[in-house]
């Protein structure tokens, strides 16, 4: 199951330099989501094998000194709900400040693993001012130096370990669904409809993340669980970015869900922040189900749905193989459709081709089309399998895979989802060396 980071502290202690460090130009780096919001706050980190995402609250402090609590604490409960481990930062080169000590006594009452990291550790001599932080109450201080990474890697073993022992109590082996999209498009109306009144069919799950509420559904041949944040409180509206509240919640669904079941509004159309969501899930590797709510008010005619279909296709390119069902949550119409997408698009993802098949199929087709020839040299593919990943992962064995370029990867794929069911999946290539 995935795990979230959150990097706290007052402005200008370094929070955005260690996240774009770890995420951007580290080492540990694994994919980093640009573009996802404006302050782009959120990215993929691997350290020795193990995978996290990364949120970096800064820069979201508004106003002016006389608010800061007020946004701070927000702020900080915000990540303490959402978050696996707080990354706490402090700046050695000015100690503790009253609004340190504000965040450390919101910190000190999470029941949440906290790092605390003392930061601009420059040089040696400034590592013995860091101890004056033990007084924090926070445990042991790690002392960093984010712009030049001294010590980075010592930090990310304490996170790694930490996220280790504190795993969340897994819930039973049932596919997971979560239901997703930006604000008033219809996800509370959806679970509801789904879930109805008949509590006979909900057995909330004990000793599963409180932030993040766990369904159990079984009715009409499906047993899945239903995760559920749209139920968790609205915040109020007043100096709070929202937008960055959205993608951290959906940070935090996203990574605890097999299927997306993404809902769009069908009289907006597919919006940036819609977009957002998709780009979250295609590169956290779930499955997704594309719903547009709200058909039963739409003027359409006998080519609306293909249209809408179309004009989905155009604005979530280059992944449009995804299954797409148009729906009325409010009248309940056509939502059994939507739990039968989202089991075909688990069975895809958890789908597994042995490898005489696989290779039955894949080699005859590259014979067909070879690898382009690179500087003279002929490129040749020998053999192919699929790793054993959570999500559907391929390894192509050739003698030259550096020369291999994104347009023939993505040949390769377009091939696999061909002559393999992967609706709703993405794919993942890979080029080894034979």
């Amino acid at each position: 199951m995935g795990r979230v980071v959150a990097i706290v502290g007052r402005p200008n202690v370094g929070k955005s330099t260690l996240f774009n460090r770890l995420t951007g130009t580290h080492e540990a780096i694994v994919d980093e989501i640009a573009g996802v919001t404006r302050d782009r706050n959120y990215g993929k980190v691997e350290w020795q094998g193990f995978q996290f995402s990364l949120i970096d609250t800064g820069g979201y402090v508004l106003g002016s000194e006389d608010v800061f609590e007020e946004e701070i604490c927000k702020q900080v409960n915000f990540a303490i709900e959402e978050a696996d481990l707080i990354m706490f930062m402090v700046d050695v080169t000015t100690g503790i400040t009253h609004q340190d000590e504000v965040i450390a006594n919101l910190l000190r009452r999470a029941k949440k693993p906290i790092v605390l990291i003392a930061n601009k550790v420059d040089n040696p001599g400034n590592s013995y001012e860091a101890s004056e932080f033990f007084s924090l109450g926070l445990g042991e201080v790690f002392t960093i130096s984010a712009i030049t990474g001294s010590q980075s890697g010592d930090l990310l073993d304490e996170v790694v370990k930490h996220l280790s022992e504190h795993g969340h109590e897994e819930a039973p082996d049932l596919p997971k669904y979560a239901v997703v999209g930006r604000p008033n498009v219809g996800k509370s109306t959806l679970i509801n409809a789904l879930l109805g009144t008949e509590r006979n069919i909900v057995t909330p799950v004990a000793g599963t993340t409180r932030d993040s509420i766990y369904t159990r559904y079984n009715k009409f041949g499906h047993d899945f669980f239903l995760i559920d944040t749209a139920g968790l409180r609205k915040r109020t509206k007043v100096h709070e970015d929202l937008e960055f509240y959205s993608v951290m919640r959906s940070v935090n669904t996203i990574e605890r869900a097999d299927v997306c079941i993404m809902l769009i509004d069908a009289t907006e159309g597919l919006q940036s922040q819609d977009q957002n969501i998709f780009h979250l899930i295609v590169r956290n590797n779930k499955g997704v189900v594309i719903v547009v709510n709200k058909w039963d008010i739409m003027e359409k005619d006998t080519d609306s749905v293909k249209e809408y279909t179309e004009k989905i296709h155009k604005e979530i390119a280059p992944f449009v193989d995804v299954p797409i069902v148009f729906v009325s949550a409010l009248s309940k119409q056509r939502i059994i459709k939507v739990l039968e997408e989202a089991q075909k698009v688990y069975e895809n993802r958890t789908r597994k081709i042995p490898t005489s098949k696989l290779n039955n199929v894949m080699l005859p087709i590259i014979e067909a089309l070879e690898p382009p020839m690179y500087k003279g040299k002929l490129v040749r593919i020998k053999y192919v399998s699929q790793l054993p990943t959570h999500y559907p992962t391929f390894a192509f064995f050739c003698n030259l895979p550096q020369y291999i370029k994104e347009s023939y990867k993505r040949f390769l794929e377009n091939k696999l989802r061909e002559n393999f069911d992967f609706k709703g999946v993405p794919i993942q290539v890979y080029m080894r060396k034979k």
